[in-house]
């Protein structure tokens, strides 16, 4: 079986190793959801993964509600994102942007007032980060049928502008609670039309986004997250495992790169009330590159490859305070300690300033 260090083709990109940056919101864009010069340092400083997933990215204002996260849909957001792409490429590395549409998770004083959207009229549980501290979530709308087309050209454009951007690719956000995931699952989608109700319909936005994502930038280029095992942000389907094994049927059938799962081990701290993972079953109904999430550290990583449940890893929190994590994991060097206060926190600190190994 492979080594985690051995380089892998996803798609259109050749990765030099099966280690994967996850992909990490840590609020450094501007209120205008422009990505920064520190930005540019921080995504060249861990080049040397096998393919870095961005952080989520709005696709929309509509979609977006997380402080100084960034954008994908103006010029100048564009421009932003191409200097990250173009220091990351002369670094040596390969990068995709990971599209977000946050749904009932938006909080409306990022919309002017206005409702946010999901698949059913629901709340959020708990409070939403915004620009003057935690509020509570809103109820969301509903998303009419005649609204559904253009929340699916939002993808596509996005997807084109990514390309137009300079990244090698792009990923769906389809996982975690936001927009797609609350169509997906039955504890937060109680529509009676085409998109609800039995598991092809809740399927039904995912593989339309999808699709269209694929006829625009070439499937080969693209990729979805999904995160089938546990309550996250508030939404839960009570049997997840032919829901995921369909939805994992329907992106193998248009032929996308890869698969990321995010999978909490059972006494993970993410979700709540974890099921056993499903990635055993959703392996056997996608044929593209497979890559799991949550936790992992090296040994337990090299195990899911060495039982061909998994063709690479991808690792979040083990990157922000290790920019060379697959030297460390090479050479069994001591990993650094992140610093969860900065996580969010605007600036270099905590982002920047983690050294590489000596």
């Amino acid at each position: 079986m492979p080594t985690l260090f051995e380089p892998l083709r996803i798609g259109a990109i050749e990765a030099p190793n099966r280690i994967v940056m996850a992909p990490l919101t840590r609020g450094r864009g501007t209120r205008e959801h422009v990505p920064t010069p520190v930005m540019v340092e921080y995504y060249a400083q861990r080049a040397s993964a096998g393919l870095i997933l961005t952080e989520a990215t709005g696709i929309s204002q509509q979609g977006l509600g997380w402080p100084y996260a960034p954008g994908i849909w103006s010029p100048v957001q564009l421009a932003g994102w191409r200097k990250v792409t173009d220091a990351v490429h002369a670094a040596g590395g390969r990068i995709v942007s990971q599209l977000w549409h946050m749904g009932r998770i938006v909080h409306p004083s990022f919309l002017g007032g206005g409702q946010p959207v999901s698949s059913s009229a629901t709340t959020g549980p708990g409070d939403a980060h915004t620009y003057n501290g935690k509020q509570p979530y809103a109820e969301a709308r509903p998303l009419t049928l005649d609204e559904i087309p253009g929340v699916v050209d939002d993808y596509r454009r996005a997807a084109r502008n990514a390309v137009a951007a300079g990244f090698d690719g792009v990923q769906v956000h389809a996982a975690n609670g936001y927009l797609i995931d609350q169509f997906l699952r039955n504890n937060s989608n109680f529509r009676t039309d085409a998109y609800g109700g039995s598991i092809e319909n809740r399927v039904r936005l995912l593989r339309e986004v999808t699709r269209a994502i694929a006829d625009e930038v070439g499937a080969d280029r693209t990729g979805v997250r999904l995160s089938p095992n546990g309550d996250t942000q508030g939404v839960n389907d009570s049997d997840p495992e032919p829901l995921f094994v369909a939805a994992a049927a329907a992106l193998s059938s248009i032929g996308i790169a890869h698969l990321e799962l995010r999978e909490p081990p059972l006494n993970g701290t993410f979700g709540k009330g974890d099921r056993p993972p499903l990635a055993p079953a959703i392996r056997r109904a996608f044929t593209g590159v497979l890559i799991l999430n949550s936790d992992y550290d090296a040994a337990r990583a090299q195990a899911e490859l060495d039982a061909g449940v998994a063709d690479a890893i991808s690792f979040g929190r083990p990157f922000i305070a290790n920019p060379d994590l697959p030297r460390r994991l090479a050479e069994g060097l001591p990993l650094a300690k992140d610093d969860m206060p900065t996580w969010y926190s605007q600036g270099p600190k905590g982002y920047v300033d983690y050294p590489a190994a000596k």
